[in-house]
C-alpha cells in the first residue's frame, strides 16, 4: 500500500508541466519583420536625418531647374539694354548683369545645365568604369595587369591637357565638354569596380555557378556586377558634385559651355570681374554651386552608411 500511494504521488501529468512567463501564442512569432537587403537599406537612410534632408535641398534645386526659367516669366538670353546691373528686386529677383538679363531665370538655367553634366558625366563614368572594371577583376593575371597599365597611362596625363585638346579638336558645346571629362574620369569608378570584383569572385555561389558552366559575361553580368552595386551608387553620388565643380572651373577658365547658353560655373566666371560692385551676381550662382555640392557629398556619406551590409542591426 505504502508503494502505491508513493507512485501516485510522482506520477508525471500533463498539469505539472506549465510554461510560466511566456505564452505559447508567442513561440512562433517573429521578433523582426523579413525585409530585403534595399528596404534595410532605405530604412537606415531614412534615420538619417542630415542625408534625408541634403535629399530634400537637392529635390527642391532640381524641380526649380526645370520650372525655375519659367516662374519669372523671362527668358534668359534676352539681352535689356535698359535694365543693365540693376539690384534684386520684385521685378528682377536676383537683379539683372551687366547686358541687362534677368539673373534669376539664368541661375536655374544654369543649374539646369550643371546638373545634367553632372549626372551624365557620373552615369557615363559608373558605366565604362563597371564595365572595365568588372571583367579586369574577373579575369585576373595578365588580362589584369595590361588592363591596369592601361588605366595608369590615363591617369598620368594631365586632366586639363586632355580638356584642352578636345576643346581644340571638337570644339566647344556641353557634348564635348562632358566627353572630356570622362575621357579619364572613369579610371577611378574601374579601380573601385575590379578591387570589389576580386573580393566576390572568390565566393561559392561563384564557384558554382562557373561549375555549372555559367559564362563569364552571365556571371560578370548577374552576379558579380548586381553584388558592387551599391558601391557604385555611392561613388556616383560622390562623382556628381565633381563633374559639377569641375565644369564650374573649366568655365571659370573660358572653356566651359559657350555664349548664349550657359550654367552655374559661367555664370561665376562673367560675375567675378564685377565681383566688388555688383557682388549678387556672384552671390546667387555660388550659393547654389555650394548647395549642390554640399547635399551631395552629405546624401553620399549617408547613403554609404545606408548600403553597408556590416552596419546592418
Amino acid at each position: 500500500m505504502r508503494d502505491e500511494s508513493v507512485n501516485k504521488n510522482i506520477e508525471l501529468t500533463p498539469e505539472k508541466f506549465i510554461i510560466i512567463g511566456e505564452k505559447d501564442t508567442d513561440s512562433e512569432k517573429i521578433l523582426r519583420p523579413s525585409m530585403t537587403y534595399w528596404q534595410d537599406a532605405w530604412r537606415r537612410l531614412k534615420q538619417n536625418k542630415i542625408a534625408i534632408g541634403a535629399l530634400i535641398i537637392l529635390v527642391i534645386i532640381s524641380i526649380m531647374a526645370v520650372i525655375g526659367p519659367l516662374i519669372s516669366g523671362k527668358v534668359y538670353s534676352e539681352i535689356h539694354k535698359d535694365m543693365i546691373n540693376l539690384w534684386p528686386s520684385t521685378s528682377n529677383w536676383f537683379g539683372t548683369d551687366n547686358l541687362g538679363r534677368d539673373v534669376f531665370s539664368r541661375v536655374w538655367q544654369g543649374a539646369r545645365v550643371s546638373i545634367a553634366i553632372g549626372i551624365v558625366g557620373a552615369l557615363v563614368d559608373a558605366i565604362i568604369g563597371a564595365a572595365y572594371g568588372g571583367i579586369s577583376g574577373y579575369f585576373g593575371g595578365i588580362v589584369d595587369d595590361i588592363m591596369m597599365r592601361i588605366i595608369e597611362i590615363l591617369v598620368s596625363i594631365p586632366h586639363l591637357i586632355v580638356v584642352i585638346l578636345i576643346m581644340i579638336i571638337f570644339g566647344q558645346g556641353i557634348p564635348q565638354l562632358i566627353i572630356a571629362m570622362t575621357v579619364t574620369g572613369w579610371c577611378y569608378m574601374a579601380r573601385l569596380v575590379r578591387g570589389q570584383v576580386m573580393q566576390i569572385k572568390e565566393q561559392e555561389y561563384i564557384l558554382a555557378a562557373s561549375a555549372l558552366g555559367a559564362s563569364s559575361a552571365r556571371i560578370i553580368r548577374r552576379h558579380l556586377l548586381p553584388n558592387v552595386l551599391g558601391v557604385m551608387i555611392v561613388a556616383i553620388t560622390f562623382d556628381v558634385p565633381g563633374f559639377i565643380f569641375g565644369e564650374a572651373f573649366l568655365s571659370f577658365i573660358g572653356l566651359g559651355v559657350p555664349s548664349p547658353d550657359t550654367s552655374l560655373g559661367a555664370l561665376a566666371a562673367a560675375a567675378q570681374p564685377q565681383m566688388l560692385f555688383y557682388g549678387y551676381q556672384l552671390f546667387f550662382p555660388a550659393l547654389v554651386i555650394s548647395l549642390i555640392m554640399l547635399s551631395f557629398q552629405l546624401f553620399g556619406d549617408g547613403l554609404r552608411d545606408a548600403l553597408d551590409p556590416r552596419l546592418r542591426q
